[in-house]
């Protein structure tokens, strides 16, 4: 299973009628069980490549090509959740046919037991984020897309959330694409980075990660990092 984006290019037209370009030429590919990161300056255009490899924006340039009964999850920058419905309903109604034993699974990971029936307004914003991660690892999704879901979060808990995503992306074989402004986030969840330029973003360099994610320890993280810093300062 493979996700195959080629934009050539991605425009819109102002009130004012003055046409803008979004995306610049740029291609690449997923394949199952690989984790892509995007990552680029605020405003270059991510939000609105992700619209477009969801399929929600049809009008630009290019092809974006995936299996046609490939499931989808989408972690949004927002939890998104229903106010008048519980954690567990809102769960169930993206998942209707979720097993007990797989949403236990998940509550656990995710440290939801104790709050299936709590309601999104009694819930914290850490907790939230967690209700969206069950949300949309319950449709056991072929193709995942993370946007920055652990922005505005301290350090400790983004740290935790990290971990848990990390145990959930490797529980079984998905293609996943994460938006992040961190590169902390970028070396521990990724395999391959895309650095995306200013708008309109373009695919300024490509770097693979060549340890597997479960084989990075601390010290190779700080290599990895340490690698990374000096690639991009010879690009520049």
């Amino acid at each position: 299973m493979r996700l195959e984006v080629e934009i050539t290019g991605k425009t819109f037209r102002s009130a004012a009628g003055e046409t803008h370009e979004v995306l610049a030429p740029l291609k690449f590919v997923l394949s199952s069980g690989e984790v892509g990161v995007l990552i680029g300056p605020s405003g270059c255009g991510k939000s609105t490549m992700l619209r477009i490899i969801l399929g929600l924006d049809r009008d630009f340039g290019g092809r974006v090509a995936r299996p046609p009964e490939a499931r989808i999850g989408m972690v949004f920058q927002e939890p998104r959740l229903l106010p008048w419905r519980s954690v567990e309903q809102n769960v169930r109604l993206a998942a209707p046919n979720v097993s007990d034993a797989k949403l236990s699974e998940l509550f656990k990971i995710l440290e939801l037991d104790a709050h299936r029936r709590h309601f999104p307004g009694e819930l914290s914003l850490g907790l939230a984020r967690r209700v969206a991660l069950a949300r949309a690892f319950a449709v056991e999704p072929d193709l995942l897309v993370l946007d920055e879901p652990l922005a505005s979060l301290d350090d400790a808990l983004a740290g935790r959330l990290r971990d848990e995503i990390a145990t959930l992306v490797a529980s079984r074989p998905v293609m996943t694409l994460l938006v992040t402004h961190s590169i902390d986030d970028a070396i521990r969840l990724g395999d391959r980075l895309f650095f995306l330029s200013p708008r309109p973003a373009r695919i300024v360099q490509e770097v693979p990660i060549a340890v597997p994610r479960a084989e990075r320890s601390e010290a190779e993280l700080v290599r990895i990092k340490a690698e990374l810093a000096a690639v991009q300062l010879e690009s520049k």
